[in-house]
């Protein structure tokens, strides 16, 4: 990364058609200099947003449980833990699944 020696900001590579050449330049003051030429690949996957890290959703019989009603089934027992799915300065959030049906539900504190 480099910067401006004029004002400071951060110069951004662009590709001159003309010379055929890479030129680092200022977006603030027009400044430029001759740029590095490299080539740049950005590889996306596609991978599912929401991950279970570890093994507590195949081993629920040694997490705690406790007295409330499932929404899906109606049964009286189900397994809980807590994530901290917001910022750091709020509250964690309690998850629900259901020890019958399996059907799991948050409460945010």
């Amino acid at each position: 990364m480099r910067f401006c020696p004029k004002c400071g900001t951060r110069l951004k590579n662009k590709y001159d058609e003309e010379s055929k050449q890479a030129v680092l330049t200022c977006t603030k003051c027009g400044y430029a200099e001759e740029g590095v030429n490299k080539k740049s690949e950005v590889i996306s996957r596609d991978e599912p947003s929401i991950k279970i890290v570890g093994d507590e959703g195949e081993n629920i019989e040694t997490m705690p449980t406790i007295k409330i009603e499932c929404p899906k089934c109606g049964h009286d027992t189900a397994v809980w833990w807590m994530l901290q799915t917001r910022s750091a300065d709020e509250p964690t959030t309690q998850f629900y699944r259901c020890v019958k049906c399996n059907h799991t539900w948050r409460h945010y504190s």
